[in-house]
């Protein structure tokens, strides 16, 4: 074993540099993927609270305003889920039916200290459907 150490001492202790890699692209990849989960997660919460806003607006009595309702929740919802400010946050009324739309792009930090942000962007128009309105689409 000495014998091969002594003819390559270049190799000596690579495998230590070689582990220390592997779990450095690790932490990257690891970091990366948490932040992109959280904010793809944090969207999909957003998407699911609008839905139901929508459909509670659409349940009001006849003397609230359901349009105020709606924008109260989605707000809301819009501060819960970190949402960046400047964003587009629009409900009204149209056809009788609330309508809500929240489009934002977002900055997630896939690599650590600033060096690699990535835009993500959530555009959705909520609108009341499927079985309460009659709407079957398959």
């Amino acid at each position: 074993m000495n014998n091969l150490i002594n003819q390559r001492p270049s190799e000596a202790g690579s495998a230590g540099g070689k582990f220390l890699a592997f779990l450095l692209g690790l932490a990257l990849i690891l970091h990366g993927g948490f932040q992109y989960i959280r904010a793809a997660y944090q969207a999909e919460s957003l998407r699911t609270d609008m839905e139901a806003a929508v459909l509670q607006g659409l349940a009001t009595p006849g003397k609230i305003d359901p349009v105020d309702v709606v924008k109260t929740k989605v707000q809301k919802a819009v501060l819960q889920y970190e949402i960046p400010p400047g964003s587009v946050v629009d409900v009204k009324m149209q056809n009788g039916l609330v309508i809500a739309r929240v489009a934002y792009i977002k900055q997630v930090p896939i690599l650590p200290f600033g060096i690699y942000n990535y835009n993500y962007k959530f555009d959705e128009t909520i609108t009341p459907g499927g079985k309460i309105l009659g709407d079957n689409k398959k």
